[in-house]
């Protein structure tokens, strides 16, 4: 049995697509750029903010990042009214998360939402003591974001768990490079932001359908 599932957020434990998108249509906005689509969304997230709006800037109309330095502002500051908009856990996930308690074995959340925004998130939809520790984006702390291994080092390190005690659980091509570059197991869902035959060809080895198959393998392994 593993001992310790670090977990991604958007994607993986909660369908953040809603606020992701809002908050980016506020900023195009802002410009007269937009609205994003919801596939176009799902594509751009996963590396951070930062990435989110060059990406969208690019694909509505500034190709030229003109406005990208501002944008980065307006994004933070929309953010933080929007990035509860209509957030929740996938079905299946309370009840995974109940199993992983009840027996004894250590959540995490490592995102690259920023930090604040990531505590809040976890807060809204599952409280203040489910997870044994939260992280979002601190690369100000120098941890630099994934998919460098940086967080999942340092979580285990904190828990001390040893690397092959645990295993790193995801949506995308982010979280599967995570994996690889922490030098541990992954296991990949296909509910969250990306396609399985994109997983696939981004090194996906072990895909689930749904939270209860998660059980299996924990248990199992």
């Amino acid at each position: 049995m593993y001992k310790c599932c670090i977990f991604d957020l958007d994607g993986t434990l909660v369908n953040s697509i809603y606020a992701l998108k809002r908050s980016v249509d506020l900023t195009l906005g802002h410009f007269g750029l937009g609205p994003i689509s919801i596939e176009d969304t799902k594509q751009f997230v996963g590396d951070g903010y930062k990435k989110l709006v060059e990406r969208s800037l690019m694909a509505y109309g500034d190709k030229e990042l003109t406005h990208y330095k501002e944008a980065l502002d307006v994004y933070n500051e929309v953010f933080k009214d929007c990035c509860l908009y209509k957030v929740e856990a996938y079905e299946g996930i309370p009840q995974l998360l109940d199993f992983l308690k009840e027996h004894g074995i250590l959540a995490t959340v490592l995102s690259n939402k920023p930090h604040q925004r990531a505590l809040e998130n976890v807060a809204h939809v599952f409280g203040d003591h489910t997870f044994d520790k939260v992280y979002g984006e601190r690369e100000a702390l120098g941890i630099r974001k994934k998919p460098a291994p940086d967080s999942v080092n340092e979580v285990l390190k904190t828990l001390e768990c040893s690397r092959d005690r645990a295993v790193y659980i995801g949506d995308s091509d982010v979280d599967i490079q995570t994996a690889a570059n922490a030098q541990m197991d992954h296991i990949i869902v296909e509910w969250g932001f990306r396609d399985i035959p994109f997983l696939i060809s981004k090194g996906a080895k072990v895909l689930v359908e749904k939270p209860e198959e998660i059980l299996e393998i924990v248990e199992g392994r």
